[in-house]
């Protein structure tokens, strides 16, 4: 953002003392400070061999998630909100007037992209704060950083809030959106940071997060499938029926909800620029031209030759202004409720891909490619935005243009008195179409009338395809070739008006192709919709995730089943704060005190190997041992205590004292092997 603006109505300049460019990128450091943070506090899935080499690790330094744009259907609003504070660091992108560094113009694209991904990490930190499961940390964290951009932000609104478009309280009235939804999430965190705290006193009960993948409104919907419908015929209201419909058991997921949110703030900021911008300078300029006239007029003798230009001129800013304004308004509540209607038709779309409906879709989407689906959910947010803005514009220019032809069409020459005129010119225009439409519908009911055979059954609703009288058919047919050939004119011009308007109408539309049937390839739009898609429908299908969370749920009851010894182990998981290896040498221990045998199937340790083979009579002493060893554990186990809760020591002291009372010398040495063994697994 320009740090100097002008004041509207004076020469006067203000100069704000914050560069918000600048801080922009300082706020780079804090950003990587609370990712690395909340890095450091997520523990990797998997281990690596560096934290092998320093155990202090323990798998620490995770990668952090902003947000799951796929599977996440909760805390929807908040990051909704949280792609609303960042609308206006969008609209500067958009325009490219955010520059990080200069370069050639060859390299412009570079330097976009490089600074979209600046402006992205500078925002990370909120939505990761919103994601992360430490929700103490992560809602202090987030606060703090969002307090930040909302101070630096009222400061630099309220220190130099005038601008070159708009004039007074421009900042304001630009920026009011992304403050307001600024002020939002540290509410939000707000209350993030109460409830953690509770539930960490012991002040709440906490709710635990479901590791599953199942959501509740998903069982809900494969509950509603396995019921008997009773109410089929129920009857709907004509809002139900014509605009929306509520269903509880489906839900938008976050990225839709964030899109939308950011759609239309972006779309504000850039209706009110836009505007602005046309009636500060356009209009303007007319008016520079009409002074020009009237400067020219007053240097000339003939008044009387420049005086109807300079009315002509003034009709037409005047004009224009209105036009300008009403078409406005017009082309913005279309483009807001494009942006409502996308989100019905993307439910509609998903309900029939469940049931396997995929007739609605053209031919050549039925069946897009996996890695085409991937890389379009990916590009769908930006490019929605993108196509909701230039869409607005184009069809803002169209409506501004076929407004201007209805004013000199019609409402200028009924206010100079000509409307009598109009109306005779016009009416034998209306006269000539009515005359050709009658035609048209005169062939029609011939061809029926004549031409058809009669019905089959009187139950039909029309007539079969069969034709009668041929001859006169024929007949008629060839006279009215001749006149067709004209009225086809008529019907290609038309043709291609409605196209064009429906193109200019439906461009923000990417959940429908623009393109005739058959040459749907170049709209990649609608290619990245139907990727989109595709891609929820295979990882949020309600009936496909079900499926899996019952088979995983069934698979670890049947391994519990088999193996019910193993089943006070607790499960694996990323968030385990026992590693893997020690969980394993737990689950060795109790297998080698079931199984004794297995002690001497066991792989020696690299020490050992360069000693002497053992005898076989010693082999034999030690599976001897090995089985009293296993006799002393049942006899362990006998006790009141779980066989769980006996620690190693114990059962090294029991086996090593018994050891000595029934074979001396050698036990000693088979209890220091077994012991040696179990902890070195």
């Amino acid at each position: 953002m320009a740090n100097i603006v002008r004041v509207s109505g004076n020469n006067e300049t203000c100069k704000s003392p914050i560069d918000m460019d600048l801080f922009l990128h300082y706020s780079l450091i804090p950003s990587a400070f609370i990712i690395l943070v909340l890095s450091f506090l997520h523990r990797r899935i998997n281990k690596m061999r560096l934290d092998e080499k320093m155990a202090l690790l323990n798998r620490r330094f995770g990668l952090v998630m902003p947000l799951d744009f796929i599977g996440t259907f909760s805390n929807r609003w908040s990051y909704g909100f949280a792609f609303g504070g960042m609308a206006n660091k969008v609209m500067i992108l958009f325009s490219e007037e955010y520059l990080p560094f200069q370069a050639p113009t060859w390299a412009k694209a570079i330097v976009v992209l490089v600074g979209a991904l600046e402006v992205g990490f500078s925002y990370y930190p909120i939505f990761a704060c919103l994601s992360t499961g430490f929700k103490l940390v992560g809602s202090v964290l987030g606060f703090l950083y969002t307090l930040t951009w909302f101070i630096l932000s009222v400061w630099d609104i309220a220190s130099c809030p005038n601008g070159e478009i708009i004039g007074d309280y421009q900042k304001l009235i630009i920026n009011w959106p992304s403050l307001l939804c600024l002020a939002f999430l540290m509410a939000r965190f707000v209350h993030i940071f109460v409830k953690a705290l509770s539930v960490h006193l012991g002040l709440v009960a906490g709710t635990t997060e479901a590791s599953t993948f199942l959501q509740e409104h998903q069982t809900q919907h494969v509950l509603q499938l396995l019921k008997k419908v009773i109410n089929k015929n129920k009857q709907k209201s004509w809002f139900q029926l014509k605009i929306y419909d509520w269903d509880p058991h489906f839900k938008y997921p976050s990225r839709m909800v964030g899109t939308a949110v950011l759609a239309l703030i972006c779309l504000y900021i850039f209706v009110v620029v836009e505007y602005y911008s046309v009636m500060n300078y356009a209009f303007s300029v007319l008016n520079l031209l009409k002074e020009e006239f009237e400067k020219l007029m007053s240097f000339s003798n003939d008044t009387q030759q420049y005086l109807p230009s300079i009315v002509q001129m003034e009709e037409f800013v005047s004009v224009a202004q209105t036009t300008w304004t009403i078409t406005t308004f017009l082309s913005c509540g279309t483009s807001v409720s494009y942006v409502i209607h996308i989100l019905v038709c993307y439910r509609k779309h998903i309900k029939r891909l469940w049931v396997g409906e995929r007739s609605f879709l053209a031919v050549k989407f039925q069946t897009p490619k996996s890695s085409e689906s991937v890389a379009a959910i990916a590009r769908y947010s930006g490019w929605q935005i993108a196509y909701i803005m230039w869409g607005y514009f184009i069809m803002h220019i169209v409506q501004f243009l076929f407004g201007l032809f209805v004013a000199y069409s019609f409402a200028l020459p009924i206010k100079h008195g000509q409307g009598l005129q109009m109306l005779k010119g016009y009416g034998i225009g209306v006269l000539t179409i009515g005359i050709v439409i009658s035609l048209m519908i005169i062939q029609v009911m011939m061809a029926s009338t004549f031409f058809l055979q009669k019905k089959i059954s009187p139950e039909d609703k029309g007539k079969p395809l069969a034709l009668n009288n041929r001859k006169a058919f024929h007949t008629f047919n060839y006279f009215f070739f001749f006149y067709n050939v004209i009225l086809g004119i008529g019907a290609c011009l038309f043709r291609l008006l409605c196209s064009f308007v429906l193109g200019t109408w439906l461009v923000a539309r990417i959940d429908r192709t623009i393109m005739q049937k058959g040459h749907e390839s170049p709209d990649m739009g609608y290619a990245t919709w139907v990727g989109m898609i595709f891609v929820d429908h295979y990882h949020t299908n309600p009936v496909l995730v079900c499926f899996c969370h019952i088979l995983l749920k069934s698979h670890y009851e049947r391994k519990l089943q088999i193996y019910p010894e193993y089943s006070f182990f607790p499960r694996s998981s990323g968030t385990s704060r026992v590693s893997p290896r020690a969980r394993t040498r737990w689950l060795l221990l109790y297998t080698l005190l079931n199984n004794p045998k297995l002690i001497l199937l066991r792989k020696q340790q690299s020490e050992c190997n360069s000693r002497e083979i053992e005898p076989h009579g010693m082999a034999r002493d030690k599976l001897a041992l090995a089985y009293v060893f296993a006799a002393n554990w049942e006899n362990i186990c006998e006790t009141p205590h779980e066989a769980h809760c006996v620690n190693l020591s114990q059962v090294r002291v029991r086996v090593s004292h018994d050891a000595e009372n029934e074979s001396g010398d050698k036990m000693q040495t088979i209890a220091d092997a077994v012991d040696s063994d179990t902890g070195s697994i």
